[in-house]
């Protein structure tokens, strides 16, 4: 279901923020100055840390990616998917839309607001 979770201008141009729904944490990210948006989980799979939102975001040969804060691990902005090839370090992504100044994600049902992945 689409719902709103801030305003443009609340996220910084190439930069993130944290969402929280429930217990999950979102990473939401204004990638190429408002030109892309991309949200997925906060969690880095590499050690379990909530640290995605305030990564370094970037560009990998054309593949828009987020390197997490700790370890430098990066991650596809548009599916997840580490870019080291870590197949089981893929992080789950979310559907993202702009409308009328406001960002919206398509979040997931209430029994996965409450923790569940």
């Amino acid at each position: 279901m689409w719902r709103a979770v801030c305003e443009v201008d609340d996220i910084p141009g190439n930069g993130g923020a944290c969402i929280k729904w429930g217990e999950k944490q979102i990473a939401l990210f204004n990638f190429a100055n408002g030109t892309d948006w991309y949200a997925m989980d906060n969690r880095c799979p590499h050690d379990g840390q909530t640290v995605l939102a305030r990564g370094i975001v970037g560009d990998a040969a054309g593949t828009p990616k987020v390197a997490c804060p700790l370890h430098k691990h990066s991650f596809c902005l548009k599916d997840g998917r580490h870019l080291g090839g870590e197949e089981e370090w893929r992080i789950r992504t979310y559907p993202v839309k702009v409308e009328g100044g406001r960002v919206f994600l398509d979040l997931p049902d209430e029994e996965e607001r409450r923790g569940a992945s």
